[in-house]
């Protein structure tokens, strides 16, 4: 086995875990910003040693961006706010989503999405952070509405070969994509359901609430989407939806992730519906499909066998770069879980912890 890294941000703080060698098992420390909740981590592995980022929120002195360079034993948060909203845009930063650092096309360049819904770009490793004016001026987000969450922009996803490709989603304004480098964007939804609207408006032009996208290890241009309701995949960069959710037991979810190697390979977790947020029978299962949603296997080794009511929420399912891939999940039950074996068998890192809000893996 990999030595790896596992970063769970919860409601109460940032905890790690470190798993080294073979012997399998996870040392788990912290809270590192006891009773701030951290929504974001992001891993940088494009250094020498990875960067960890870290999206905290206090109740008193507000959100912040802190970064750590020796795996999460110190930490540092610039003088002034790494991500802050311009003045004149009448708006001011309540948090931070997602930390996603870019691919190799794109060295230091680190994005982060926020609440009130925006695309913050970084070119210093995630150090300091300046507005994504295409996407913020955009004429359509004044009409995009705010998710049971809150409105943000939470997924940023990159193409690894092209710096200017640049996809995200939006609660609930659904899919955009720039081709240009975040200069320009434009809505890319067709396909996906607005399942709350009338059926006479369910697939408009922006307006859906994304849940999460993963982009498959092998095929850059094939993405997975978790829905408000309904499971897609695309093949063209997201320009077209197709559902994939035949063979699970049900459409609602929040989390997807994709093997970081193997193509044609995603997990999620589904939940039993949006009015019924519990997974489906009460049964505590992650989904796997090896063919790109053609089917679904549930896996379940490992995992409790008794009734389970912990939600997996949209950044709580992760995969890291180990061999053969390494899968993780954490509820909002305070469990995380780890598998090792690309989901086949499962075991639990840490319970009890606070309500798991994102969960981040590498080989460090």
């Amino acid at each position: 086995m990999d030595d790896v890294l596992l970063a769970v941000g919860t409601q109460k703080g940032l905890f790690l875990a470190r798993r080294k060698g073979g012997n399998g098992r996870w040392e788990v420390e912290g809270p590192r910003f006891p009773m701030q909740a951290v929504y974001s981590v992001g891993i940088d592995t494009r250094r020498s040693v990875p960067r960890l980022l870290a999206g905290a929120d206090s109740s008193h002195f507000g959100p912040s961006v802190f970064r750590s360079d020796d795996l999460g034993a110190t930490w540092q948060e610039p003088s002034r706010p790494a991500v802050r909203f311009p003045d004149g845009t009448g708006a001011s930063l309540e948090r931070v989503w997602q930390l996603h650092p870019a691919g190799p096309a794109a060295p230091d360049v680190v994005w982060a999405g926020t609440q009130p819904g925006a695309l913050f770009r970084s070119q210093d490793g995630g150090e300091s952070f300046e507005l994504v004016r295409g996407l913020w001026e955009h004429p359509q987000r004044p009409r995009w509405d705010a998710g049971f969450g809150g409105q943000a922009v939470h997924t940023v996803v990159t193409h690894p070969a092209d710096a200017g490709r640049v996809t995200v989603a939006v609660s609930t304004g659904g899919v955009y994509r720039s081709q240009d480098g975040g200069e320009s964007w434009a809505p890319s939804n067709s396909g996906v359901q607005a399942t709350f609207l009338p059926e006479e408006q369910r697939y408009p032009e922006f307006g859906q609430c994304v849940h999460k996208i993963a982009q498959d290890a092998a095929d850059p241009e094939r993405l997975y989407l978790q829905n408000h309701g309904g499971v897609y995949r695309s093949d063209d960069g997201g320009a077209r939806w197709q559902g994939i959710a035949d063979g699970l037991p049900a459409e609602f979810g929040f989390a997807v992730a994709a093997h970081r190697s193997r193509g044609d390979v995603a997990y999620v977790f589904p939940v039993a519906a949006d009015s019924l947020r519990m997974p489906p029978g009460f049964r505590c299962r992650v989904y796997r499909t090896e063919d790109a949603g053609g089917s679904w296997t549930a896996l379940s080794d490992g995992l409790p066998d008794e009734p389970s009511y912990g939600v997996v929420l949209r950044d709580a399912l992760c995969t890291d770069d180990a061999d053969p891939g390494g899968v993780y999940f954490g509820n909002r039950n305070g469990e995380v879980y780890a598998s090792a074996d690309q989901g086949d068998t499962w075991g639990l890192v840490a319970g009890h912890l606070p309500d798991v809000l994102c969960v981040r893996a590498a080989v460090v």
